[in-house]
């Protein structure tokens, strides 16, 4: 890549976003562009092509994307394959049309089945049915993969698919609904923590930063103590859904930009292909480390300080997929492996929670 052409970062406010920006800045790129939201909804098609007749830029990361954890994604199906597919298809189709020399999509690894061979390859993707709970978003994120292959087997373009684990880090989204797994458990911990300390000041703090189910810093007690109730915290304790059984893989989100980065550096369409047919050709990014749900809640149950406070898990609640370990055997092939692990990432994000409370 070079240093001095123009860089489109889709996304780059949120939590991966964000990170792959601040890295290409670290690194010496300046002629970086990104629009808020706001600014340029993905998923209007002719704003799109105004943009990128404006900007012309020859390198596109699509970071964007609307994203939740298993309440989100079970609640909002319609939601999350309609705008996921709707943001794709506008910067896929018009990095193909403006010349994009290179684009990297990020993924995810529920594009995987449910029952995929553990841990999961590449070569796993459409060799059974999907999670039913996230399955319309795992449907977005396949057909992303698969116009960014297509167009490179057509037209020869270099457009890269990558899927990360679950990620965490900075500018996070810890919405009590809307949320993954991680951060929607830590603020759930913090939050009963602070309740069983009878804390009604921090509380009012956090809800004054992160409003829930129309409740603010500013509401009553009553009010504050509903809203934490319908989430699960209660003074007898923290309520998580599942059993806390299924194993889980985090990776810190800087990490993942680092190895987004690395792999548009480095890495083309081509050295991701093996094989007769050109297919499975993403890479997945991960650690290739697990830990139960459970394990996990015990871990930011310590980092937070929620001594002698109780977790229960509601096993009429879905668990999603049991296990979801990335193989990720084909990226260290490729020269790139983590380095944080999750106890100090954890650490880091409760560090960030607390001094960063940004909505």
């Amino acid at each position: 890549m070079n240093r001095d052409a123009k860089t489109y970062v889709a996304g780059h406010k949120g939590m991966v976003g964000s990170a792959i920006w601040n890295n290409l800045l670290a690194k010496g790129y300046r002629n970086l562009v990104g629009k808020s939201s706001r600014e340029l909804d993905l998923r209007d098609a002719a704003a799109v092509k105004r943009f990128f007749d404006a900007e012309q830029p020859e390198y596109v990361y699509i970071a964007a994307a609307k994203v939740g954890g298993i309440m989100a994604n079970n609640i909002y199906r319609a939601d999350f394959i309609r705008d996921n597919l709707q943001i794709q298809q506008n910067l896929i189709c018009e990095s193909f049309e403006h010349g994009v020399k290179k684009l990297l999509f990020l993924g995810s690894t529920c594009v995987y089945p449910r029952d995929a061979r553990q841990p999961m390859a590449e070569t796993e993707l459409l060799t059974s049915p999907l999670e039913y709970t996230n399955e319309p978003y795992a449907i977005a994120k396949i057909a992303g993969l698969k116009m960014c292959e297509s167009f490179n087997i057509q037209y020869g373009t270099n457009f890269i698919a990558v899927m990360p684990t679950n990620l965490y880090g900075p500018n996070d989204n810890f919405d009590l609904e809307r949320s993954h797994v991680l951060p929607a458990m830590m603020r759930k911990i913090h939050l009963g923590n602070c309740l069983r300390r009878n804390d009604m000041r921090a509380i009012r703090a956090d809800f004054d930063k992160r409003p829930a189910a129309n409740v603010t810093g500013q509401s009553s007690d009553a009010e504050l103590l509903a809203a934490m109730e319908k989430y699960g915290i209660a003074p007898d304790g923290v309520t998580l859904w599942g059993t806390g059984a299924p194993m889980r893989e985090f990776l810190w989100s800087e990490e993942m930009a680092d190895a987004s980065v690395f792999v548009m550096e480095h890495v083309d369409f081509k050295d991701a292909c093996s094989g007769k047919e050109i297919r499975n050709c993403h890479i997945n990014i991960g650690t290739g480390q697990e830990i139960s749900i459970r394990a996990l809640s015990a871990l930011i149950a310590e980092t937070v300080g929620y001594d002698g406070g109780k977790i229960h898990f509601d096993s009429s609640k879905p668990d999603g997929t049991m296990r979801k370990l990335t193989d990720v055997s084909k990226l260290n092939r490729l020269g790139w492996k983590h380095s944080i692990e999750l106890n100090e990432g954890v650490k880091r994000l409760y560090e960030w929670y607390l001094n960063f409370p940004r909505p």
